[in-house]
């Protein structure tokens, strides 16, 4: 998941270089809603290891 996230960030920063405003706005907002699913992923995961000690 993370390797998403780099990737979509890769493409917004290359697509802004380049001035292609609308796709890096899209991509960083990919990348960031992937971000936050992944945090919630995390978080869920080590609450279920701890509580299943």
């Amino acid at each position: 998941m993370i390797r998403w996230i780099v990737i979509f960030l890769i493409i917004a920063l290359v697509a802004a270089i380049f001035g292609f405003g609308g796709i890096a706005d899209g991509a960083a907002d990919i990348a960031q809603i992937i971000f936050y699913i992944f945090i919630v992923l995390l978080v869920l995961s080590l609450l279920s290891r701890l509580f299943r000690r």
